[in-house]
């Protein structure tokens, strides 16, 4: 799974350049050229999803890009996304269990932080996933 959010990116009539998410509408911000601004798009996005995580609301799968660019939340953040959308369909009681720990080490491993990767190994392997990385 990708956690990769498309955007728009419009030249403004008085400089620089609006971006805007499809997915996330409070999600926005400028630049003054297309590399700060997308820069700044990564940044609001993970401010963005982060925050919707803390307060449990709904995030929804990134649309496919469609030659759009997009942009990726930091680590920790996409870290939490992942195990948020592979969770689906099953209770942090139940992920707990699997991996033999605690609801509340479960809970931590949901938000934005810095779970070790033998715990998101672990997490994984708990949902019948396989942990990949990669570098960009």
């Amino acid at each position: 799974m990708n956690i990769a959010y498309p955007y728009t990116i419009e030249p403004q009539p008085e400089g620089g350049f609006l971006v805007q998410f499809a997915d996330l509408e409070e999600a926005f911000t400028e630049g003054d050229t297309e590399e700060q601004a997308a820069f700044n798009a990564a940044e609001v996005l993970t401010a963005v999803l982060a925050q919707r995580i803390e307060d449990g609301d709904t995030i929804p799968l990134p649309q496919e890009a469609q030659g759009r660019p997009v942009a990726v939340p930091d680590a920790p953040v996409q870290a939490a996304l992942l195990l948020h959308f592979a969770r689906q369909g099953h209770t942090l009681s139940e992920l707990a269990r699997a991996m033999g720990t605690s609801w509340p080490a479960v809970q931590r491993l949901m938000k934005p932080g810095n779970p070790t990767l033998k715990q998101l190994e672990r997490a994984a392997a708990a949902l019948g996933k396989r942990l990949v990385l990669s570098l960009e």
